[in-house]
């Protein structure tokens, strides 16, 4: 119980993360995070990577690649622009992309798992 407590103590807390600032002009960001906004709520809760296929059917020039939208993604998440929820279902975690106003009714849209067939015993 005494290692417990010294373990404890002697770890660090982890560090506060300061507010992103995006290097884009104002008028740029205003443009990409519109963007962004109506396609989480027109195609309701997304992942990352529908959300990039999304902004890939637009068009949208201005992000200039996938870790780009990432980042103005978490810009608006601390801006309460959109929320990031979790789906769970069983051992697999989905994390959707969603305006506030809208209803969190989804389903899982997990990739199914592939299992290997057992080989007959001889």
């Amino acid at each position: 119980m005494f290692r417990a407590a010294i373990r404890h103590f002697s770890t660090k807390p982890k560090p506060k993360m300061k507010p992103i600032e995006l290097k884009t002009p104002p008028e740029q960001t205003q443009t990409i995070t519109r963007a962004i906004f109506d396609i989480v709520k027109e195609h309701g809760p997304l992942t990352i990577a529908e959300t990039w296929e999304k902004v890939q059917e637009v068009g949208l020039r201005r992000l200039t690649s996938k870790r780009h939208m990432k980042i103005v993604l978490r810009w608006m998440r601390e801006r309460q622009k959109l929320k990031l929820i979790c789906n769970h279902v069983g051992p697999h975690k989905q994390f959707l992309y969603t305006t506030w106003f809208t209803k969190p009714n989804f389903k899982l849209q997990a990739k199914p798992v592939n299992k290997q067939p057992s080989l007959p015993k001889p």
